[in-house]
């Protein structure tokens, strides 16, 4: 993987990173939600931390594999 596209991918997870910032600073569901929104959120929330977490597991592997 070449310097560009190590970069490339760190402003992305920058980028991403941002964007889950965001989102934890915005304000929290509004009172009327349903327990069953808060359910479905709730399990959006962990497949998109399990989607995140492999993600930057195969860019630990790529890293490691350059710096050989």
């Amino acid at each position: 993987m070449s310097d560009d596209r190590i970069a490339s991918a760190f402003e992305r997870i920058e980028a991403a990173l941002g964007r889950i910032e965001r989102c934890a600073n915005a304000p929290a569901l509004s009172p009327g939600s349903s327990s069953e929104e808060i359910a479905e959120l709730a399990a959006r929330h962990a497949a998109l931390r399990e989607t995140v977490a492999a993600s930057l597991d195969e860019l630990d592997q790529l890293i490691e594999r350059l710096e050989r």
